[in-house]
């Protein structure tokens, strides 16, 4: 979304854009989200509308697939070497379905964050920009599922990867964030339990274009979900973690708590907190504080393990409001891991920019015109890295 915003309002005062995206499709995490907050719109309220900026404006070039491998020059005169990998598509495919319709060969679908499976040539998912059928590199790491593949009339498994050298006067870097790893987290058992999720993977799972057409279930068994706990700051606001408060992890539990008060008229929602920190958006928090079958408890949850006779899993934490150990039997456990920047491994390919300690980019504009916007400054929602993304666009055009 930061990139977007970025290169919408950067053409739209009249300046040349070139958009970069790795991945084959616009849209980063928010393009995965069933909601935003706190109106609890879907995310084309907001992606639809650039994707049509983008196709209506002739000064943006988009480049999907690719990824900047080289940065060199000085503020206002920029050389840029990008990569820009193939589709393995042929150029007179015209129909992005059919072609690929009968493929059986499946792969994992990580758009899903591996919930499930996707085939392995096909557009990316179903709100993709640009709607371009693709081949998967995992396909091709696969003997079995690449022999498959190549035979398609549509594939050319050929084609090589390209580089271009652009000449550009300044750059916004948006390169987004990750999920912190939440099997890191060991007594939360991620990786033991199935019904054991994180907050992204919620979002998927609630999601009607999701892996599970938008049902609430455990993954172990297929059984309604109907008792779920939130765990807040799992591995943030801690020093063998993440250290930091990721900000928006609250948010998107509060807003995660009403997909599960809404799919079942008998559900309830646990809340173990260690502080609610709901910024400009008190009247979303109050609201949900006052559904009876919310509940709110006010400590770190401790374990998560597996109650073997229910197959329900078991919470357990403090309560300090009570002074009390709090244990709750729920259907679904949802962490709300933390955010974690792309530049904190993936450092921006020039020499003698400012990183915190963390790993987010500084913005530094007597060093260079490279300007971070979105979550690689901060953690920040999908609202505000709209307002930073414009902010830093009309920075970055003085270059």
């Amino acid at each position: 979304m930061a990139g977007i915003t970025a290169a919408v309002e950067s053409a739209e005062l009249g300046r040349e854009v070139y958009l970069v995206e790795k991945t084959p499709s616009l849209g980063g995490r928010v393009a995965g989200m069933k909601h935003y907050f706190p109106k609890l719109c879907p995310p084309y309220c907001g992606l639809e509308i650039n994707y049509r900026r983008i196709k209506e404006n002739p000064k943006i070039t988009v480049l999907t697939s690719s990824e900047v491998e080289k940065i060199e020059g000085n503020s206002g005169d920029y050389n840029v070497t990008v990569k820009v990998g193939p589709r393995f598509i042929k150029e007179d495919v015209l129909d992005p379905v059919t072609p690929f319709a009968n493929l059986e060969a499946t792969i994992p679908n990580s758009f899903n964050y591996n919930l499930d499976k996707k085939r392995a040539v096909g557009v990316p998912h179903e709100q993709a920009f640009p709607y371009s059928p693709v081949v998967d590199q995992a396909a091709l790491d696969d003997p079995e599922i690449r022999s498959q593949v190549e035979n398609l009339p549509g594939v050319d498994l050929s084609q090589e990867p390209k580089e271009m050298n652009l000449k550009v006067g300044s750059i916004i870097w948006t390169t987004g964030w990750v999920p912190y790893d939440a099997s890191k987290i060991e007594y939360l058992n991620y990786d033991k339990y199935p019904d054991v999720i994180t907050n992204v993977e919620m979002e998927r799972l609630a999601a009607v274009n999701g892996p599970t057409a938008g049902k609430l279930v455990r993954l172990s068994d297929g059984r309604e979900a109907k008792r779920v706990a939130f765990i807040q700051c799992a591995g943030s606001r801690d020093d063998n973690h993440l250290p930091y408060c990721s900000a928006v992890c609250c948010m998107a539990s509060l807003k995660q708590s009403t997909y599960v008060r809404e799919a079942f008229e008998d559900s309830e929602v646990w809340i173990f907190y260690i502080d609610i920190r709901a910024n400009k958006y008190e009247s979303f928090y109050r609201k949900i504080q006052d559904d009876e079958k919310v509940h709110f408890i006010k400590g770190k949850a401790g374990s998560v393990e597996l109650d073997q006779a229910s197959g329900d899993l078991v919470v357990t934490g403090e309560d300090v409001d009570t002074d009390s150990i709090a244990k709750v039997q729920v259907d679904l456990v949802v962490l709300a891991t933390g955010m974690v920047p792309e530049t904190r491994d993936h450092k921006v390919p020039y020499d003698g920019l400012t990183y915190d300690e963390f790993g987010f980019l500084v913005a530094d504009p007597e060093k260079a015109a490279i300007y971070p916007a979105g979550c690689v400054k901060r953690p920040v929602d999908v609202a505000t890295t709209v307002q930073d993304a414009t902010g830093t666009s009309c920075k970055a055009i003085r270059n």
